[in-house]
């Protein structure tokens, strides 16, 4: 479905200035499902990163569009509106050039245009406060714009991860360079395109820079033109980000890597329970932070569990992500897919496997299609249990109590997401209190969404998006005194 006949662009360009700049050396992006070419991009520099990082602070210096709430919440409601109206060919595009299938695609440009319209409300919703310490004094408490905003594009899930971050930051007043996802680069395209046409939207307020290796984020993350960086992605790129900051002491907003535990206790719905960790398990091909990694079963259900989970995995379709019939796409590349067999492989010398992951028949071996893994673990200091894989392998454990389900659910460095399933309610409610994750999720899982907050513990960052506390990574809170005096 590439080639001159698709209904966009075939050549990615940069958009720095409000200028489409195609620029350098490109390279290419290749469906991964066929190992079809959709297109190529630019391979961006540190050239095109300072271009950006001057047009930004050129928007934010000059432009009304940090004294501006209204236009600011009408341009947010635009490029909604916008990317709403594309959403059938932007989310066929990112299946095509992601892999994943497209009811997911499909969600995630639908949570993009809930998000902006979420935060064009917050944009006019910003206060202050005024307080009096003492007589004749007056202090007033006010929040303004951080300023230049570098937002670093994970290509797992490249639109909503680039607008949950984009989208407060505009409202707060910000202006943003972006490190589009390589491969997603022609879909970023797109999503450049239709946020180019917003109405009202000073040139410079948003600049996308594509490359295919890491020296445009490098750029991004050592200019002093930079005053806060976003970054979703693993936990060893975040400590990185982090050391390369630290000279400047540059505000940072990281969600870092995952392992989610969910604890599915003896009364929980069990086909409830396996259809709906099944598919957080899977979700994106396993290749998201917040996906279901770990199941901790009580024992009275473990064995029940185990079998009905297996058999449900053997059932899952495997295939093209355009394909309605299937229910889970590829990977995100052929490296990506033999990284995950020769795990599987790993794991089957260490544990138990109960479902094996392997190419999926009937498919083409140059499509990075695998189907997912299920092990049986018993420790939970092993790398199974303690690294983040990203892929779909699931790690079974058991527990005898619900002491037993907290303490193991805690047993590691990450802390993102959880879920509990249970038909006791204050039982469930108990055993959230006590994980330490941002997120727990009760009979369910993966349910993210712009009205919440999202964001890890220990390893797993620091700083929220979604909801209202999304804004304050990208607000600095400013104190002005004045003594007024006496009537």
């Amino acid at each position: 479905m590439s080639g001159a006949t698709v209904p966009w662009d075939t050549q990615a360009a940069h958009w720095i200035g409000g200028q489409w700049l195609p620029s350098g050396p490109a390279f290419s992006s290749t469906n991964p499902a066929d190992a079809s070419l959709i297109g190529h991009a630019p391979d961006g520099g540190p050239a095109e990163a300072q271009a950006a990082i001057g047009a930004a602070r050129h928007a934010f210096d000059t432009t009304p569009w940090r004294h501006s709430p209204r236009l600011r919440a009408q341009v947010l409601l635009d490029m909604a509106t916008r990317l709403a109206a594309d959403a059938a060919s932007l989310a066929l595009l990112l299946t095509l050039e992601n892999g994943k299938v497209l009811r997911e695609s499909a969600g995630e440009v639908e949570g993009a245009a809930s998000e902006l319209r979420y935060y064009a409300g917050m944009a006019r919703s910003a206060a202050g406060r005024v307080v009096e310490p003492a007589p004749a004094v007056r202090s007033l408490i006010t929040h303004e714009a951080a300023g230049v905003v570098a937002i670093i594009v994970p290509w797992n899930a490249p639109l909503i991860l680039f607008v949950r971050s984009l989208a407060p930051a505009l409202a707060a007043g910000c202006t943003v360079v972006v490190k589009a996802a390589p491969q997603a680069a022609l879909f970023m395209h797109r999503v450049a395109q239709r946020m180019a046409e917003t109405e009202g939207l000073p040139p410079g307020t948003i600049n996308i820079v594509h490359e295919a290796g890491s020296a445009v984020a490098q750029a991004f993350v050592a200019s002093p033109g930079v005053d806060v960086l976003s970054y979703t992605g693993s936990t060893a790129v975040g400590k990185a980000i982090m050391a390369a900051a630290a000279p400047q002491l540059k505000r940072l907003s990281l969600e870092l890597g995952g392992k989610a535990p969910c604890v599915v206790c003896e009364d929980a719905d069990l086909g409830v329970a396996v259809r709906e960790i099944l598919a957080a398990g899977t979700i994106l091909s396993g290749q998201q932070c917040t996906a279901a990694s770990r199941v901790l079963v009580h024992r009275r259900l473990y064995a029940d569990f185990r079998d009905a989970m297996a058999s449900a995995m053997h059932m899952l379709r495997v295939g093209p992500g355009h394909l309605a019939e299937n229910a889970m796409g590829a990977v995100i590349d052929l490296a990506n897919r033999d990284r995950i067999l020769r795990l599987v492989d790993e794991l089957g010398e260490q544990h138990r496997v109960v479902v094996r992951g392997a190419p999926v028949p009937g498919l083409p071996m140059h499509g990075a299609f695998v189907s997912p893994t299920l092990v049986e673990v018993d420790d939970p200091q092993t790398p199974a249990v303690q690294d983040e894989h990203f892929a779909p392998l699931m790690s079974l454990e058991v527990f005898d109590d619900d002491r037993g389900a907290v303490a193991l659910a805690n047993a590691t460095r990450f802390g993102l997401g959880a879920s509990v399933w249970s038909r006791d309610s204050a039982r469930a409610q108990r055993i959230a209190r006590e994980i330490r994750c941002g997120t727990v999720w009760i009979n369910a899982h993966n349910k993210l969404f712009a009205e919440a907050e999202v964001g890890g513990f220990k390893e797993s960052g620091f700083g929220r998006l979604h909801g209202a506390e999304g804004m304050h990574d990208f607000l600095e809170i400013k104190h002005v005194y004045q003594e007024i005096g006496s009537l």
